[in-house]
């Protein structure tokens, strides 16, 4: 059953993703998305304090600290991928990180992987080539979202994994705050340099806050199920169903609301479509491994 976290998350993601283009194709630049989207989370996360825990002392601050880094990359990545190209690309692209955390838990001897696990993250990263390879536009562009995307990847891996290995120890009402309020108050200093007229702008603004209050929403739930649960491999092939999504939805938007995504062919969008279904088999690989177990 908690599975149905990442499944959540991949839903709240991808709309998050959505709203935070559409703010970006409104004027507001990955900087202003990230500042605010790291103050939101650092006031959405308080809330855990009151689930108690154990601080283990100013002698271990340094492993929050580490998460906190990872999170503030990963989403800088995150926001620079889908600024300089689509969503229906970078979305499904993210969803290499199922590999990048099945390498790792097995490296650092986390969790004993069974063989449908690594399946999985093989259809899952055919999946994502597939998709990658319909990109249009300049090739440097969809080069350069690629490379952002997996870099997006790398750094919510380790996050996931160590995430499950260290949160344990002081329990989600301590590890998971003072996570967050380090992620918050990492964003500070860019307060004086953000473009306040501009972000009050209903056509900013509204785009912006949604997609912020979205990215936090689906945090809680992905690092929720990490740190209670562990079992981060399953957990993020789940996950990846947030490439399907991308497709989907980014499709269903652009032809509503206008968007890059409209300007591609029949072909291409489906082409994208058929690699995001292999993630979904992916995802029911992994479920029935789960059931079994």
């Amino acid at each position: 059953m908690h599975l149905l976290l990442p499944l959540l998350a991949s839903l709240l993601f991808v709309g998050a993703l959505i709203f935070m283009k559409r703010a970006g194709e409104a004027g507001a630049d990955s900087l202003t998305t990230l500042c605010v989207s790291n103050l939101g989370s650092g006031i959405i996360f308080s809330i855990f304090w009151s689930l108690g825990g154990t601080f283990r002392g100013w002698q271990e601050i340094w492993q929050p600290a580490i998460i906190a880094s990872l999170f503030v990359l990963g989403l800088m990545f995150t926001f620079m991928a889908i600024e300089k190209g689509d969503v229906s690309i970078a979305t499904p692209i993210f969803g290499v990180k199922v590999v990048f955390v099945a390498m790792l838990v097995t490296i650092l001897g986390i969790q004993d992987l069974p063989p449908s696990v690594w399946q999985a993250a093989i259809m899952a990263t055919l999946g994502i080539a597939l998709i990658q390879w319909t990109g249009r536009g300049k090739n440097q562009r969809v080069a350069l979202t690629i490379a952002l995307a997996i870099a997006a990847a790398l750094s919510y891996a380790t996050f996931d994994v160590l995430v499950q290995r260290w949160a344990p120890a002081w329990g989600i009402g301590r590890f998971l705050p003072i996570v967050y309020w380090m992620v918050g108050l990492s964003s500070l200093p860019l307060i004086p340099r953000l473009p306040w007229r501009e972000i009050r702008q209903p056509k900013i603004l509204f785009p912006l806050s949604a997609g912020a209050l979205l990215i936090s929403l689906q945090a809680i739930c992905i690092v929720s199920a990490l740190a209670v649960f562990g079992d981060a491999a399953r957990v993020n092939v789940v996950y990846s169903l947030r490439g399907l999504w991308g497709v989907l939805l980014a499709w269903a938007v652009a032809k509503r609301w206008g968007g890059s995504e409209a300007d591609h062919t029949h072909r291409t969008m489906l082409t994208r479509l058929a690699g995001a279904i292999i993630l979904a088999a992916a995802v029911a690989l992994v479920v029935l491994s789960e059931i079994s177990d």
